[in-house]
Formats: structure tokens, C-alpha cells, sequence
């Protein structure tokens, strides 16, 4: 049942593509002519080439509706549930997609994005938190960086897609855009026919419905009392503090995981992935790859993620998720830093980069995208999926989900303004920061390898910082244990 509500996650990466949509000509010449005619001169700076506003408004009206989403769906799935969270969720993807595929002008093609965005954010909110609820607590990490791997999938079927209509003359890129109802449309069913989570359905007060859900999720003859009483205590404890779950994640001794609800995208967004991920196909081209190959080039970035994603998810439930960050950070470090130096020394004003160069820069950003599909692409929806008390649960990933969007939106609406400013300089601006986040992973980060989520309290309580905050939630922590 667990697969079933990730394969919905790949209907989210279908529309997270603009980049190779924005390298069809037909898609330039209707809707940003003038773009078109700037890169056929080739008399511009070449970081510059693509610096073009209403483009990136394109990319990112998406993430400005998800933190929208996000939002709406924190408050809505306490009376709701995560099912019925993700069913809204599937049929806004559906929605946008339909429009984005018939628009007629930037005006439809931007509505689009939003009622994607806002599918995007209901849907961002309650998946890892709906794997987190369900899975067993030995392999929570495979399962919930089952989502990620997912979305994974989806860029890569996305850029195979954007690769092939790239060659329908005149409405390619409507197939394009519309072909992202597919995914909508079964997420939309799956969601039909899953139950909710135990904890969501006790929360609403339906314990008979949650014990028969905790009982299919776990197999018939499993002995699920123990389980199911800490659900419920943990849930009781929830309804004696009578204000909303925003204001109460604010207290003291909710600190760690209001700091860990900003930290987590703060840095997810600080590792680059913007270079790699939205924009590659526009990368590899600026440093002298052709259209068909910049494409190409995506796909393979797309492999990458999927092969780290599928090794994190069998490394951190067996050797911590520590490890995982130490190694991907260092590595990522590196790329960085050798993107700057190739970059910076072999790309000019109004020229391109030799070809043996420019494969080069692909090797390594084929690096970078699985260190970090390795370490903060899976556990960034894996740890905040996982740490949060029931009682903030909704609250901090609708917090976390929200504000990864929210910077997303950032990102990509000035992704190609820094670029143009500040050059290879990106990329060691970007590698700055990877130092300052692989040491707050490995310092402020508690080991949660196997530790029952009614138990996650008690990690905390025993950690050398956040101890100082949680010890009223110790004593819980260790009767659920």
C-alpha cells in the first residue's frame, strides 16, 4: 500500500520541468519571442542569455501556490485527514495540467502553474507524513525516501517526454505540458482507494476505523496493541493542550523541531540543486551543448537521482542517516567547486565552452545530482517526516513543506539573475554553504535510525543540545519505548 501512494509522487515532478519546455522553440516563439531572437544573436554574455523574467515567473508561480497549498493543507487535514488531503491534492494537478495544455497565453500558462502549485503543496504535506504514519519503524527511511525516488521517476519520464515532443513541429510542447494529467489522474484514484493513517483517524476520534487501519497496514495475526496504545497516548496528550498546532510548535519545548521545520529547506535549497535540477538543460546549454544533447544531458541527471535515491534509501535505515549526510556534503562540496574552476576558466563573454570541457561539467553535475540525491534530496522529506510529535506533526511538515516552496519560488525567480550577476561565483557561493549545513547535520541532527515515532521525543531528549528544551517529553519518550 506504501508504493501505491508514492508512485502518486512522480504526477509531482511532471510539471516540476519548465526547463525543457523553455528549450522548444515552438514554446519560445509563442509565448517569449523575444527570448527566442536574444539567443540567436549569441552576441550577449552567454551566462545572461537566459535572464528573462516572464520565463522564470513561469517556473516559479508554481512554487509561490505551493507554499499556498502547503498552508491550506496544514490546517485542513486535522479535520480532513491525509487521504482526503492528497485526493485534493491529485485533482488540482489534474486542473492545472489541462490548462497548461490548452493556454492560449501567459496568463493561462501561469494559472496552470498555480493550480499545480497548490496540488503540489497538499500533496507535499501529507505524503511523507501518510508514509511516516504507516510504515514500520525499522524500514521508515526506505519508505518515506520512497517518495523522493518517486518524484525522481517523474523527472526523468518528464525529460524523456520534453526529449521526444521536442520534435512535433507547432504543439509538442502542449503534449508536453499536458501529458502531466496522466500521473494527476491516477493519483487522483490511488488516493481513492487507500485508507487514512491510525493516527489521523484517532485524532478525529475514530478509533475503531483507526485500529482496523493499523491492522491492514501491519498484516492480519500481527499483534498490534502495544502500537495502538501509544498511538492513543500520544494522541490524548495531543487533545490536553487546547491551541491550534502552529501556535504550540512556537513553545520552548517544541524548539528542535521548529528549528529543524526552517533549517531542513533553508539548506535543501542552499546545496545548488537549483543548477542541477530546474535549470539543467539551460545549464548544459550555456556551457556549449546543443538543444537535443542539453536535453539529453537532463535525463541522464535524472538516472543519477534515481540511483542515489535508491541507495540512500537502502543505506539509512541500516548504517544511519548521518553517514549519509557527511559523505553526500563533502561530495557535493567538490562539485561545486570544480564546476566553479571549469566554468570560470573555460567560459567567456559571447563564447562557448569547448566541447571537452563542456562534457566535463556534465560528469560532475551527474556527481552532484546523486551525492545529493543521496543525502539532502532523501532526507529531507525523510527526517522531517518522522520527527515530529503527533501534536505538531501537521504543523511542522506543513511549516517545512511551505517554506521549501516558498525559497523554491525564490530560487527560481532568480536563479538566472544570479547566474548572470555573479557567473561561475554561483557555484562557490552555493559550496560555502555546504560546509556550514554537513556541520549542523552531523552536530544538531539526532540519529533517528529505527526509534518508533511515539519514541522520537526521547532521541531528542537524550541529544547534547536539545535535551536542554524536551525534557518535559522524556518521560513519555521512554513509557512509549
Amino acid at each position: 500500500m506504501e508504493l501505491k501512494v508514492v508512485k502518486r509522487a512522480s504526477a509531482t515532478s511532471a510539471v516540476f520541468c519548465p526547463g525543457g519546455v523553455s528549450e522548444m522553440e515552438d514554446f519560445l516563439n509563442k509565448f517569449f519571442p523575444g527570448l527566442l531572437k536574444r539567443t540567436a544573436r549569441a552576441n550577449k554574455d552567454v551566462y545572461c542569455i537566459y535572464n528573462n523574467q516572464a520565463l522564470t515567473a513561469f517556473t516559479s508561480s508554481l512554487y509561490a501556490f505551493g507554499m499556498v497549498g502547503t498552508l491550506l493543507a496544514s490546517r485542513v487535514t486535522r479535520r480532513l485527514g491525509r487521504q482526503a488531503v492528497m485526493l485534493i491534492g491529485g485533482g488540482l494537478f489534474l486542473a492545472g495540467a489541462l490548462v497548461n495544455a490548452a493556454a492560449a497565453n501567459i496568463a493561462m500558462l501561469i494559472v496552470g502553474r498555480m493550480l499545480l502549485g497548490l496540488g503540489l503543496g497538499f500533496s507535499g504535506q501529507a505524503t511523507p507524513v501518510y508514509l511516516a504514519e504507516v510504515s514500520p519503524p525499522r524500514w521508515r527511511g526506505g519508505f518515506i525516501s520512497a517518495f523522493p525516488l518517486f518524484i525522481s521517476v517523474g523527472y526523468l519520464v518528464a525529460n524523456l517526454i520534453n526529449y521526444g515532443t521536442s520534435r512535433i513541429p507547432g504543439w509538442g510542447w502542449r503534449l508536453s505540458l499536458g501529458l502531466a494529467s496522466v500521473p494527476a489522474a491516477v493519483m487522483v484514484v490511488g488516493a481513492a482507494f487507500i485508507p487514512d493513517t491510525p493516527s489521523s483517524l484517532v485524532l478525529r476520534g475514530k478509533h475503531d476505523d483507526a485500529r482496523a487501519a493499523l491492522q491492514r497496514v501491519r498484516g492480519k495475526g500481527v499483534d498490534i496493541g502495544p502500537e495502538f496504545a501509544d498511538i492513543l497516548a500520544a494522541a490524548e496528550n495531543d487533545r490536553r493542550n487546547e491551541e491550534g498546532a502552529f501556535r504550540r510548535i512556537l513553545r520552548r519545548e517544541y524548539r528542535p523541531y521548529l528549528v529543524m521545520a526552517v533549517a531542513f529547506p533553508v539548506f535543501l535549497n542552499l546545496t545548488g540543486v537549483a543548477v542541477t535540477a530546474f535549470f539543467s538543460p539551460i545549464l548544459f546549454r550555456t556551457v556549449g551543448f546543443e538543444s537535443d544533447a542539453a536535453l539529453m544531458g537532463a535525463v541522464i541527471l535524472g538516472l543519477m537521482n534515481i540511483g542515489g535515491i535508491l541507495a540512500s534509501g537502502f543505506a539509512m535505515d541500516r548504517y544511519g542517516r548521518k553517514l549519509l549526510f557527511m559523505i553526500g556534503g563533502a561530495l557535493m562540496f567538490t562539485c561545486q567547486v570544480a564546476m566553479a574552476s571549469i566554468i570560470g576558466s573555460h567560459l567567456g563573454n559571447g563564447s562557448k565552452m569547448p566541447k571537452g570541457y563542456a562534457v566535463t561539467v556534465l560528469v560532475v553535475a551527474l556527481i552532484f545530482s546523486a551525492s545529493f540525491s543521496w543525502s539532502w534530496g532523501a532526507l529531507y522529506w525523510t527526517i522531517p517526516g518522522e520527527i515530529y510529535p503527533v501534536e505538531v506533526r501537521s504543523a511542522g511538515q506543513g511549516a517545512a513543506v511551505a517554506l521549501n516552496l516558498g525559497l523554491n519560488f525564490l530560487q527560481a525567480q532568480f536563479f538566472l539573475a544570479m547566474l548572470c550577476c555573479f557567473k561561475y561565483g554561483t557555484f562557490l557561493f552555493y559550496a560555502s554553504w555546504l560546509v556550514v549545513m554537513t556541520a549542523f547535520a552531523v552536530a544538531f541532527v539526532p540519529e533517528t535510525k529505527g526509534v518508533p515515532l511515539e519514541s522520537m521525543a526521547h532521541v531528542f531528549a537524550r541529544h547534547w543540545y536539545w535535551g536542554r528544551f524536551v525534557k518535559d517529553h522524556q518521560k513519555l519518550g521512554e513509557e512509549s519505548t
